[in-house]
């Protein structure tokens, strides 16, 4: 079982960044799969970014460029470097674990998601 928590939400003016962090639980962190997803009000939850235990990473195409995603296994820890945000990026972003590769968007573990809010 991994728990996951997201933290570094908030309320940015568009051109603004922002770092979301996922604290995972468990001791395997560093053979998960790492994902990042997002859900507008009104929309269904999107894909954003994976990265594997190696370091690999993926993107949806949109974010290429405006969004990192990183991790440090040493500290069971994700995170999302998002820059240049626009109003568009208002969500609510969920760190995801435990997909079988960077390419697949079925994830085994969810954390509770927080709010990004990105004012014109």
């Amino acid at each position: 079982q991994v728990q996951l928590v997201e933290s570094g939400g908030g309320l940015v003016q568009a051109g603004g960044s922002l770092r979301l962090s996922c604290a995972a639980s468990g001791r395997a962190f560093s053979a998960y799969v790492m994902g990042w997803f997002r859900q507008a009000p009104g929309k269904e939850r999107e894909f954003v970014a994976a990265i594997s235990g190696g370091y690999r990473t993926n993107y949806v195409d949109s974010l290429k460029g405006r969004f990192t995603i990183s991790r440090v296994n040493a500290k069971n820890t994700v995170y999302l470097q998002m820059n240049s945000l626009k109003p568009e990026d208002t969500a609510v972003y969920y760190c995801a674990a435990g997909a079988r590769s960077i390419l697949t968007t079925e994830y085994d573990y969810w954390g509770q998601g927080t709010q990004v809010t990105v004012s014109s």
